[in-house]
């Protein structure tokens, strides 16, 4: 069955489910603390729910990102603010250089869940160009990115807890959304931190991280055995342990060791 609004058929491939609920769409925008100067940048604007209540905030301008060109011509011809930009392009191949004039940015965003991680790595790439924002996310995802030990701790835990502040804010139910998804939502506020310490090889010390958490369930001991990383200067009670227990402190220290 195919489902329209406002007479245009919302596609699974982009992950069209638009949000309804007038009281979410307020806490993005309180939830972000959006100042008068604010440049602001929307991925997935829809049919312009969420931008038109951020164009009625006092800020500087906003940029938004539509990749359904049906979409993005009801956004021409129904928003004609002059602070609003829109691009009707693909987020994941935007030049990002593009907003160094006006940063730094605030991020408010519903974003589509088939394309969550792609668009966190690319934040966390040009990270330097965001002050912060509120993004809508997956329950389960937005549990994984705080997670700091146990079930559901993992490489994308370690990775973006490195690079951000992340905070957990208002539980989103189906009920928001038309149509309703199968699963809950969750508004999470980040910002990026001011001091990162630097690793040594970085790039390589996060593959070692994704062959520590290859199988969650093994100790640590047993996801290094056939790999080429020299396991053998570390204390038999570490290796005993299953990487779900060991802190990003505990890895870079591990790293120290066998880089």
């Amino acid at each position: 069955m195919v489902v329209k609004t406002k007479g245009i058929a919302l596609k699974k491939r982009h992950g069209q489910n638009f949000l309804r609920d007038v009281g979410v769409v307020s806490n993005i925008i309180s939830g972000a603390d959006v100042e008068p100067n604010a440049s602001v940048l929307e991925i997935g604007c829809g049919d312009g729910f969420l931008t038109n209540a951020i164009l009625s905030e006092k800020i500087e301008r906003l940029w938004g990102f539509e990749i359904d060109d049906e979409w993005a011509e009801h956004i021409r011809k129904t928003i004609s603010d002059k602070r609003f930009t829109l691009f009707e392009k693909d987020i994941l191949e935007f030049d990002f250089s593009r907003l160094e004039q006006h940063s730094p940015w605030v991020l408010l965003a519903n974003l589509p869940y088939h394309i969550t991680f792609p668009i966190l790595f690319m934040i966390q790439q040009f990270r330097h160009l965001f002050s912060h924002g509120v993004i809508m996310v997956q329950e389960e995802v937005a549990q994984k990115l705080v997670k700091t030990k146990g079930r559901g701790y993992g490489f994308n835990s370690l990775f973006f807890q490195r690079y951000f502040d992340l905070k957990l804010l208002e539980k989103i139910s189906p009920e928001a959304f038309r149509p309703k998804p199968k699963v809950f939502s969750r508004l999470l506020f980040f910002s990026p931190k001011s001091k990162v310490a630097k690793i040594a090889d970085e790039q390589e010390f996060w593959r070692f991280i994704k062959v520590c958490f290859q199988f969650p369930r093994r100790t640590l001991k047993n996801n290094l055995l056939q790999t080429h990383y020299d396991s053998s200067k570390i204390d038999d009670k570490i290796l005993s342990l299953r990487s779900q227990q060991l802190s990003v402190e505990d890895f870079i220290s591990l790293w120290n060791l066998i880089k």
